[in-house]
């Protein structure tokens, strides 16, 4: 999240003209269509941070600038070339299990959760973690029950939500939620 990536149309020969397609998992349809004989670029519906980018000798490529959650979906280029008509497509996914590079043509990343802790109206300690992508995992210090509710949002992000309850009444009443996530680990304490 918030670095630039760039997306290569692969072809052979010469272009003539160029199109890529992005319809995004929220949001409408992007087109930027690039002219050769014209050396135009007519970009429909695009947002500001979706650029083609020129080097010499090669075909422009897409650039991504500061991918965030919003850039999910798919991604297709046709290329016109002297050799005959190319396609090249990826998918952009932000759900990962891990912070590592996938195979091209795919990105990891992940969105870390807010992390807020709070007592509910019996005196339970309720652990919230809003908005993660991949979903976060939630423990307890000290050990004790809890329940848990996940709640998927359109962007694709979770919440996860748990509520404590101790094993016993012999146990300290400064409880600790505890927060893993791809994107960092997280703590926080609360005395209900």
């Amino acid at each position: 999240v918030g670095n630039s990536s760039a997306l290569t149309c692969f072809l052979k020969g010469n272009i003539t003209m160029l199109t890529w397609r992005i319809a995004p998992k929220a949001g409408g349809m992007c087109t930027l269509v690039y002219r050769v004989d014209m050396n135009k670029t007519h970009r429909t519906t695009c947002s500001d941070n979706i650029n083609l980018t020129f080097r010499a000798g090669r075909p422009p490529d897409l650039e991504i600038r500061q991918v965030g959650l919003a850039q999910e979906g798919n991604y297709s280029c046709e290329a016109a070339t002297t050799e005959g008509n190319f396609h090249t497509r990826y998918h952009l996914t932000p759900s990962c299990a891990k912070l590592t590079p996938c195979m091209s043509p795919c990105w990891c990343f992940a969105a870390p959760p807010r992390l807020s802790l709070s007592c509910d109206e019996q005196g339970s300690p309720v652990c919230e973690a809003a908005a993660g992508k991949p979903l976060a995992q939630l423990s307890w210090v000290p050990e004790g029950s809890s329940t848990a509710e996940e709640k998927c949002h359109d962007n694709g992000t979770v919440t996860v939500l748990s509520k404590f309850t101790a094993c016993s009444t012999n146990v300290t009443n400064v409880t600790t939620c505890m927060v893993f996530h791809p994107a960092g680990n997280w703590s926080q304490s609360i005395a209900c």
